[in-house]
């Protein structure tokens, strides 16, 4: 056995690696001038319905600020609705890349209760999908309300440990802004769910 078979035993296989993200180019193609189907404006000017901006920062697991990961949201209208038809301000679909301070915003209504499985009514939320450098899979997780009483009933919500269903919780602030950060590991890591 030759010296370059035994020390290619030894490493055993290259682990695969991710590259990018290029999310820029054909996803939030805004930073080189281009245009977007979707952007952060979810709900247009004078949809009926509280309207709302959601906003945050996207940190690593070392607590740095991720400035290149892309945000989605998938939410339905004020009445509870995804996407009815004749509501043509309304795509119930939003993407953001983050800055360079790793923020991400959305400007949108607020969306109504959904109907659950066996009866039971889903509080108001945001559906999250997370995009980053290193995730080889988007993570999923949501965004709840913290004025928003059904949350106590909120089936899914119920399924998350106590002591971590805060990282679902987007805090108004004194300016009427939303405000909830991602943490895509460590100390205070955001509820993922499996998709």
């Amino acid at each position: 056995m030759s010296t370059e078979t035994r020390i290619e035993s030894k490493q055993g296989l290259t682990p695969s690696q991710t590259i990018g993200p290029f999310f820029a180019y054909g996803l939030t193609p805004r930073a080189y001038g281009g245009q977007e189907l979707f952007t952060e404006q979810v709900a247009a000017e004078g949809m009926s319905g509280e309207r709302i901006r959601i906003e945050g920062v996207v940190y690593d697991g070392d607590g740095a600020v991720v400035s290149d990961a892309m945000i989605e949201i998938w939410q339905a209208d004020a009445e509870g609705r995804f996407n009815a038809a004749g509501n043509a301000g309304f795509t119930g679909f939003g993407r953001c890349e983050t800055s360079a301070e790793g923020v991400y915003f959305f400007e949108t209504v607020r969306p109504g209760a959904l109907p659950g499985q066996n009866g039971a009514t889903q509080a108001p939320h945001l559906t999250v999908s997370v995009f980053a450098r290193g995730l080889l899979v988007r993570l999923m997780t949501r965004i709840y309300f913290s004025d928003e009483a059904a949350n106590a009933t909120d089936p899914v919500l119920a399924l998350v440990p106590a002591e971590r269903r805060g990282t679902l919780i987007a805090e108004r602030g004194a300016d009427g802004v939303f405000r909830l950060d991602i943490r895509l590991q460590g100390e205070g890591e955001t509820v993922f769910f499996e998709a």
